[in-house]
């Protein structure tokens, strides 16, 4: 398995850069982090939250079990700060597609159809969770998928759209 180190990283991404600054939406980063934590925070929610709570969730670890344990309080703290009850919880999948080296999920696989690029199994082994994860939210039927194909690009798995060649 690769480097797992995307549970704990702080990383933000390219195709997220006209909203870091301000943070207001809700990071990969730290959608990850909720979603391993088991938190279902609103939209509403995080854009009530302090630019320096918004900013510590970016930072705070979660990924093994202590850190977990930690994010999941503070956020509840938060959310409970500010609506006066906590956050909804998630069932956490013990075995989350980001994961899964061993397979390209459908949706990722019919979002990079639908731009006709392709992705191997090869590639998808060599993204990082963070990055995987990216992809699998990304190209949900649900999402307006506009992030997909810049994240497709900053991850290196499709040339700018500028630089295809239309022949």
């Amino acid at each position: 398995m690769a480097q797992d180190r995307a549970l704990d990283d702080n990383d933000f991404f390219q195709f997220e850069s006209d909203f870091v600054e301000s943070l207001r939406c809700i990071p990969m980063q730290v959608r990850l982090k909720l979603d391993t934590c088991g938190v279902k925070l609103k939209l509403e929610h995080w854009h009530r939250f302090s630019a320096g709570d918004r900013e510590r969730l970016t930072q705070l670890p979660c990924g093994d079990r202590d850190s977990t344990v930690t994010y999941t309080a503070y956020v509840q703290a938060l959310v409970h700060r500010v609506q006066g009850a906590p956050a909804s919880t998630l069932v956490i999948d013990p075995h989350p597609p980001w994961h899964n080296e061993d397979e390209v999920p459908a949706s990722v696989l019919a979002q990079t159809a639908s731009l006709g690029v392709e992705i191997d199994l090869a590639q998808w082994r060599s993204l990082r969770p963070l990055q995987r994860f990216a992809l699998i939210k990304l190209s949900r039927a649900s999402h307006e998928n506009r992030n997909f194909y810049p994240a497709l690009v900053e991850f290196g798995l499709a040339q700018p759209a500028a630089s295809v060649d239309p022949a």
